[in-house]
């Protein structure tokens, strides 16, 4: 699942313009389409692979395009015209591509030098730099066909990039989504029924298939973890991590046994996402505890989240896929008048590999009291690093997913809420009360997603191309 986005390309010019300016300093009309189209290419390479075969003339290579585009399986196109071009070509194009994310992008040049046009060479300058001519013929034509998944940009070259940069990531993710596999161990949860999701309409309008792993497949699973490996998995945790003495060592091995299960019985069912129902009671009476080290390696692929929520699952995994990077389930705890600042975490399993220096290994005391087999097995205790993070919430409405993101200030915080990897957050313009009353009045669940660095464009844009109902505070 880990890949660069791949990007077709589609550079329309003038076939009537072509072969202007054969006596010319600078050369015909196409020459110098060649040489933009490759400058275009190389910068639009920041955003993934780039699929161009050419500046596009006629409609042999529209029809080109969409058969290379279709079969290198393109995660979006991106098409521009290179200056005025009769729009036949772009129409044949709008009409005759397959369903793809489409973004219809005008580069404005830096500076435009021309001064007198009765010079031959800027003659052909001018018409190479009517860019904004095409763009807007274009734009009637994208706007008739309104195709979905699509957008239309114009800008600088470093606009234009950061925009292909943030829709090419977007569409990439909508690809990967469509190969993706939820597994959820082993049923809904019972005690938040707003967290449960249609897994046919998740099909059907995201992409991901849903699994069911059931309990007493997951304890055939602890039954064969190898001693070898476990020991090995053990000695690593503890050398990595800060420890508890009071930490008693068979339950310590049986979180882990339990954690390194769940891994495997995840890659039997080929799944991507797995979403923990941690909380539900034959859970504890077959394992005896909820797994406490997911993920047990930072080579993992495999995102765990807990509370059997779906929707939640997916702002996490999206988040994962679109940041390439950690990322942590929370629900908000309570207000912090005195500092402007709510408290949030959760308990059960969480990625705690990014900062080794913020994770114990402690004792659940949420469930140490319990007549539980594990009752009080560790877990990796976490504190989420400070930074700038984008805080997205994802669930069910009336056969249509909505997701709701903003951005958060993580605030450097010491180990203080026993049982839940936790901090404390700040937004940056809104005070606590501000903000939880717009998400109320939105009507979420508990559950979001925290990474970091900002993702609310990229969050927009798969919105969109997926049709979810979009929020952005």
């Amino acid at each position: 699942m880990k890949r660069t986005a791949k990007i077709g390309l589609m550079l329309i010019g003038s076939p009537r313009f072509k072969n202007l300016g054969g006596d010319t300093q600078n050369g015909t009309y196409h020459e110098r389409k060649i040489k933009e189209a490759e400058l275009i290419k190389n910068n639009l390479s920041k955003a993934g692979e780039i699929i161009f075969h050419g500046v596009t003339y006629d409609r042999e290579d529209v029809k080109k395009n969409i058969d290379i585009f279709f079969n290198e399986k393109v995660d979006c196109v991106v098409v521009s015209f290179l200056s005025w071009s009769e729009d036949f070509g772009w129409i044949r194009f709008l009409r005759d591509m397959p369903p793809v994310p489409l973004l219809f992008v005008s580069f404005v040049r830096d500076s435009v030098d021309i001064t007198d046009t009765n010079d031959e060479d800027q003659f052909i300058d001018f018409l190479s730099a009517g860019s904004l001519v095409g763009v807007l013929e274009g734009s009637g034509d994208f706007a008739r066909f309104a195709r979905p998944m699509s957008e239309v940009f114009l800008g600088s070259m470093d606009e234009v990039v950061g925009k292909v940069c943030s829709f090419a990531n977007a569409a990439k993710v909508r690809s990967q989504l469509k190969d993706s596999v939820v597994a959820l161990l082993s049923c809904y949860n019972e005690a938040m029924w707003s967290t449960y999701v249609n897994p046919y309409d998740i099909f059907m309008k995201m992409g991901p298939e849903l699994r069911f792993m059931s309990v007493a497949e997951l304890s055939d699973e602890v039954d064969l973890v190898n001693a070898e490996k476990l020991d090995k998995k053990v000695r690593k945790l503890l050398d990595k991590y800060k420890f508890y003495p009071d930490v008693d060592m068979e339950k310590f091995k049986a979180s882990v046994r339990a954690s390194i299960a769940l891994e495997n019985l995840s890659a039997k069912y080929n799944a991507d996402l797995t979403v923990l129902n941690d909380i539900d009671p034959v859970l504890f009476k077959k394992i005896g505890l909820r797994p406490g080290f997911l993920p047990t390696s930072v080579d993992s692929n495999l995102t765990v989240v807990p509370e059997g929520d779906i929707g939640a699952g997916f702002a996490v995994y999206i988040l994962k896929l679109l940041s390439n990077n950690h990322v942590n389930f929370i629900e908000p705890f309570y207000i912090i008048p005195q500092r402007n600042t709510f408290a949030a975490g959760h308990a059960g399993p969480n990625d705690y590999s990014q900062c080794p220096e913020n994770t114990i290994i402690a004792r659940d005391t949420r469930f140490a009291k319990t007549n539980y087999k594990y009752a009080g097995a560790p877990f990796a205790w976490y504190t989420f690093p400070a930074g700038e993070k984008t805080m997205v919430h994802m669930s069910e409405k009336d056969g249509r997913m909505k997701l709701v993101c903003t951005k958060v200030e993580c605030i450097e915080t010491k180990h203080y809420l026993a049982s839940y990897s936790h901090a404390e957050f700040r937004h940056k313009s809104l005070s606590p009360k501000e903000l939880f009353n717009r998400l109320l009045n939105i009507g979420v669940t508990q559950h979001f997603a925290i990474t970091d660095g900002d993702f609310c464009e990229e969050l927009r844009i798969i919105s969109k191309l997926l049709n979810l109902e979009y929020y952005q505070i």
